[in-house]
């Protein structure tokens, strides 16, 4: 049963109830199978190793053109949800497209590079394309000062649901040796698409669509590319919202390197560090686990002193993990590593989120997050995995994760420049 709303301390005094948040959090626990099965773990080493014959720069071009994709479809569809009032059926299409291309990837086989490409660069537009307007219900159902628990609700909810497919992943495969071991790899792309869409049904259902105090109106697609041009005009060149503005160039910088580290983590487990599917599994577990508590500690500091001091803190912590990270040589010692990433991942994501809330204007919720997510969030990716594989190809892949460093200190440089709007207060309780 659904627990009695809460009183929010907004003007507007709208009830926010906890089932609906709940609902809301298992979309990050669905469509985090997606992103560590095909993402991080398992496809990412298949397709490199398997696929691409160990060309470790195909991988990085595929990561890249998806997220080309995904960042020029994002912030015109951001704002075309705004006009439409239909964010729902926005982020339905884009995640039936992640689902069903990544279920088609069991038909990948070895020396398949085109199919595979193919499908990995639709199935990661529709999955990051959906965070577009999955996020931009953040506002609707909580209040201003919970921005950041939230938040990090939803991103503990994602570790947990990596944990939990990944448990399952690992109960399916083999041996590696064993001679239908490659058939399981194949398999646990599907199993990924089952868990998406099983448990994203509940947000369709029951987390009703947030209200626009825009017009409703027909030739949505064609707005959202001319109110996208007149956001980014607004946010870039007249600078009538300099505070998002300067956030997002530091969001574009440092993301970059934490999406980066994610496509590359488990590649650079098994190629420096020689580990198995079934160690990687078993290592990302631990990360996943050290990433649940990191979301919820974060979110409640975050809700404590703010968004943009625990993003500071978080970009520190990323700083040290990059230097950890050239230093390990014995998988103990990535293990220490992995785990003060997996801490900094979701908390730095979660605030991010939470900041961005904070500074967004409610009736262009969903066109400014597309320019979050889409172009600074999806964008940043394109240069940040194609310079990896540069850098790991001319040198090794323990150079280019310090060389990914500087991009946490740079966008940590600029982010000091953002002001930060206050959170309003209420004794009442926050969700």
């Amino acid at each position: 049963m659904v627990p009695p709303p809460t009183t929010s301390p907004d003007a507007t005094a709208i009830p926010y109830p906890r089932g609906r948040i709940f609902a809301w959090t298992l979309f990050d626990f669905a469509n985090t199978a997606y992103s560590v099965i095909i993402v991080t773990v398992i496809y990412s080493t298949y397709f490199t190793n398997l696929v691409a014959g160990g060309q470790l720069w195909l991988w990085g071009l595929t990561v890249s053109l998806s997220m080309i994709l995904a960042a020029l479809i994002a912030p015109p569809l951001g704002a075309a949800a705004d006009y439409s009032h239909n964010k729902k059926l926005f982020l339905l299409f884009f995640t039936l497209a992640s689902i069903v291309c990544t279920a088609l990837m069991f038909f990948v086989h070895a020396g398949m590079v085109l199919l595979g490409m193919v499908l990995f660069v639709v199935a990661n537009a529709g999955f990051e394309g959906g965070i577009v307007f999955y996020d931009a219900f953040l506002p609707s159902i909580t209040s201003r000062r919970s921005y950041g628990r939230v938040s990090g609700y939803g991103f503990a909810m994602g570790y947990l649901g990596a944990l939990a497919i990944l448990f399952v992943v690992d109960l399916m495969l083999p041996d590696s040796l064993a001679p239908n071991y490659i058939f399981y790899v194949r398999l646990s792309f599907v199993t990924a698409a089952a868990f998406f869409l099983v448990f994203s049904l509940p947000m369709f259902v029951w987390v009703p669509e947030p209200t626009s105090s825009k017009e409703k109106r027909s030739g949505i697609i064609r707005a959202g590319f001319q109110q996208a041009n007149r956001t980014l005009r607004a946010l870039f060149i007249e600078k009538q919202y300099p505070s998002v503005s300067r956030f997002l160039v530091a969001f574009f910088i440092y993301n970059d390197a934490i999406l980066t580290i994610i496509a590359f983590a488990a590649i650079f487990a098994k190629g420096m560090l020689h580990m198995s599917d079934k160690e990687t599994i078993v290592f990302f577990a631990v990360v996943q686990t050290s990433a649940v508590l990191g979301s919820f500690i974060f979110g409640f500091i975050t809700d404590k002193i703010g968004p943009k001091k625990t993003i500071s803190i978080t970009l520190l912590l990323w700083l040290s993990i990059t230097i950890g990270a050239y230093f390990a040589t014995t998988i103990a010692a990535f293990y220490v590593v992995a785990m003060g990433a997996g801490t900094a991942i979701g908390s730095c994501q979660s605030a991010s989120r939470s900041l961005m809330a904070l500074l967004t204007p409610k009736e262009r919720e969903a066109e400014f997050f597309g320019f979050y997510d889409g172009l600074c969030g999806k964008a940043s990716a394109v240069i940040g995995p194609s310079l990896y594989s540069i850098v790991a190809g001319l040198t090794n892949q323990r150079i280019a994760v310090l060389f990914v460093g500087l991009f946490f200190l740079v966008g940590l440089i600029i982010l000091q420049s953002v002001a930060e709007p206050e959170q309003r207060r209420s004794s009442s309780s926050p969700t």
